[in-house]
């Protein structure tokens, strides 16, 4: 009987065994398939820690690691390590500062693309960087900030695939380099915005120039204007020899080609406001080949003996209204040249300059075109010339629908000038083609003059027609210079009223054998 026990006994223990060991190996696989599936979703670290052991399999040779555990025992899950935060976006590098800072993307600070501000360090490739930033958005603002001076060199803001309507911020001061390396062999212009649409230069700011060093550099022959030739000092005094060109800081003589100050080529729907530019090397704000320009509520600032420093020079551009400006400088106020037509000109003060002048037109034998041009309410002290239309002989082409109104002079030389023979050399030779004038009218034209009221001379060969006088009032003031009378050559038109003084020397009507305008002379 106890040997039966002991049978039943064995096998019901080799029973509850095999239980066991199923219920251990079904436990295992359950594990281990657990353990797989969570493998193929971890990280790639997870895969850099199993190459790590695959890599250190010398050290498990060498007795460096525990053995494995046995496999009917149920190892723990491995802890998988965190995955790692996501790499930040790298921030441009200071030096190439290309993308605004988020909430500012229509702004752009000079400051910002490394200019310092200092007047002394070159901040030109800061406006180069800030220019390329800004041309990329529509209305955009590049900011030349307050209470700085920006040292900029030879530069041009251009298109023509930058976006419309920027505005250039000018509330600091840019000056030019005096250092002649900086200009090479000699530039036309300074500061230059180039085929744009909707530029606007605006703010309290200043351009300097720095043109002394340009003036008292320049060559004796520059250009000199023809009406010098008629003053006759009352003491006949001979004019003293000009002055030794002056060497700039570094020793070299400046170039003999002088930059404009601020120049605009080929740009629609400019404005310039509020801002001064003074010193230029020669002219101080230049427009050629523009569409819709307005300038109003700036100062222009020069010597009155400074060379060739025009104050606003047109040319080759329409549409342009000037109006509340105060012009200071060494040559024309306004300089209306060649290709302008539709423009308008008042509340302008202009002294000391050479006054507002249309032209010199036709030099070197060329076509010139200009119409449609006024300007009234203008007040002039201390100028050469008033109102003015020259022309070079040899020219063609014509001008034509002219009015001067409401024009205030104050010891003036010359108030009201018609010259067909300009000449800014020593010699000209006669030629008997000309730029025709006609329909030019002056009207309440008043104040004092210094050396002769009217001063007409028209050519030979195409008089000058359709010119009408009201309203002239101009009062002598002897200074130094001697007097003339009014003068008149080929000019013919009407006196709508009495002047004074006189100017009996207006052929009235129309000249009996005046040529007819070739095609080559029709504009």
């Amino acid at each position: 009987m106890m040997k039966g026990l002991s049978l039943r006994s064995l096998t019901f223990m080799l029973f509850i065994a095999f239980l066991l060991w199923s219920s251990n190996f079904e436990t295992c696989n359950a594990r281990r398939g657990k353990h797989w599936r969570h493998s193929r979703g971890t990280s790639a670290s997870l895969y850099k820690k199993k190459g790590k052991s695959r890599g250190s399999s010398n050290n498990h040779h060498s007795g460096g690691t525990k053995p494995k555990s046995p496999p009917h025992k149920a190892s723990p899950l491995p802890t998988p390590k965190p995955k790692a935060p996501p790499l930040p976006t790298p921030k441009p590098k200071e030096e190439f500062p290309s993308n605004p800072p988020a909430g500012h993307s229509t702004t752009f600070n000079v400051l910002d693309f490394g200019a310092k501000g200092d007047g002394s360090t070159d901040d030109t490739k800061a406006f180069q960087a800030a220019w390329a930033a800004a041309c990329k958005i529509e209305a955009s603002k590049l900011i030349v900030p307050a209470e700085y001076e920006f040292l900029v060199g030879p530069i041009s803001f251009s298109g023509p695939y930058c976006q419309a309507n920027i505005v250039f911020q000018l509330d600091g001061t840019i000056i030019a380099p005096t250092n002649s390396n900086a200009w090479g062999k000699g530039l036309f212009q300074w500061l230059e915005f180039s085929k744009l649409r909707g530029i606007t230069v605006q703010g309290k700011g200043i351009i300097d120039g720095r043109g002394s060093v340009w003036w008292q550099d320049a060559p004796f022959d520059d250009p000199i204007d023809d009406e010098i030739k008629l003053l006759v000092p009352l003491n006949s005094s001979v004019e003293e020899n000009p002055p030794m060109p002056v060497r700039s800081n570094l020793g070299r003589i400046m170039p003999s080609i002088k930059p404009t100050a601020l120049r605009f080529y080929g740009s629609f729907n400019v404005t310039v406001t509020g801002i001064t530019i003074q010193s230029s090397p020669q002219c101080h704000l230049k427009f050629d080949y523009c569409t819709g320009v307005l300038v109003h509520d700036i100062s222009v600032s020069s010597p009155g003996d400074s060379p060739n420093t025009d104050g606003i020079h047109l040319q080759e551009s329409k549409d342009i209204l000037i109006y509340s400006c105060n012009l200071a400088c060494g040559d024309d106020c306004v300089s209306i040249q060649t290709g302008c037509s539709n423009v308008y000109i008042h509340n302008v003060n202009c002294g000391p300059g050479h006054g507002i002048s249309i032209g010199s037109l036709g030099k070197d034998n060329t076509k010139a075109c200009v119409s449609n041009i006024t300007v009234r309410d203008v007040i002039m002290h201390n100028t050469m010339n008033g109102v003015r239309i020259k022309t070079w002989q040899g020219g063609s082409g014509s001008v034509q629908g002219v009015l001067f109104s409401n024009i205030q002079v104050s010891e003036v030389e010359f108030p009201i000038v018609i010259d067909q023979y300009y000449c800014d050399k020593s010699k000209c030779s006669n030629q008997t083609s000309a730029v025709a004038l006609s329909g030019i009218n002056y009207e309440r034209i008043r104040g004092t003059y210094t050396v002769k009221p009217v001063h007409f001379a028209c050519s030979d060969s195409l008089p000058c027609v359709d010119v009408s006088l009201t309203a002239i009032q101009l009062k002598p003031m002897q200074e130094k210079y001697h007097m003339y009378d009014p003068f008149c050559w080929q000019t013919f038109g009407e006196l709508r009223t009495p002047t004074m003084p006189p100017i009996a020397c207006l052929q009235i009507g129309k000249p009996s054998s005046n040529r007819i305008q070739s095609d080559h002379d029709i504009c």
